[in-house]
């Protein structure tokens, strides 16, 4: 595995080595012993699975606060996305800041995600499905959103029209004013 830091402390690009033969690949997506060797040492609890039947299916952005906060490891199982963090860290130097890159079946690559980040995507192919550990288990009493198009944070979506997406997402509240949960500690 490859480990590469991304502009937002703790995001984590990740790429997986990835073994082809005429067959088709092979790839090992998690070991606990090469994150660790990483300094990443997250001890996920949850897998889960989504679908996205058209492009243009944007969810996000999403966090779980304290004590429920969840870390994120995420992958594109079939088709590609756009993968988004934003650091939500009140008193963070890079607060507000996002990072962004396209995760695919092809590339293989995964994101990292950990507690005091929100996290969206948009689906640029159809049918496309997204796989991802968590650290906590689904806790919907602590769940919140930020707005996936709020000009504050300026998110470039690869999007050639309105996307589709759920109602909640579409009313999620805007990053001006957002009173984080997270508080960033110095290293």
């Amino acid at each position: 595995m490859q480990f590469h830091e991304t502009p937002l402390a703790s995001v984590v690009e990740i790429e997986p080595r990835r073994f082809d033969d005429d067959r088709g690949f092979f790839e090992e997506t998690w070991s606990r012993p090469k994150m660790a060797e990483a300094g990443l040492d997250f001890d996920f609890v949850q897998d889960n699975h989504s679908f996205s039947a058209d492009v243009g299916t944007l969810r996000g952005l999403h966090f779980q606060a304290p004590p429920r906060a969840q870390d994120k490891l995420v992958r594109c199982g079939r088709g590609r996305i756009w993968d988004v963090a934003v650091d939500i860290r009140a008193g963070s130097p890079t607060f507000g800041q996002w990072y962004g890159v396209e995760l695919s079946f092809e590339n293989g690559k995964q994101l990292l995600v950990p507690a005091g980040f929100a996290h969206g995507f948009v689906t640029l192919e159809p049918e496309t499905e997204i796989v991802y550990k968590c650290s906590d288990t689904y806790a919907p009493e602590t769940e919140g959103a930020l707005v996936w198009n709020d000009p504050d944070l300026a998110i470039d979506w690869p999007l050639a029209g309105e996307p589709v997406m759920s109602q909640k997402d579409a009313a999620a509240p805007r990053f001006a004013g957002f009173d984080s949960p997270f508080r960033w500690e110095a290293p």
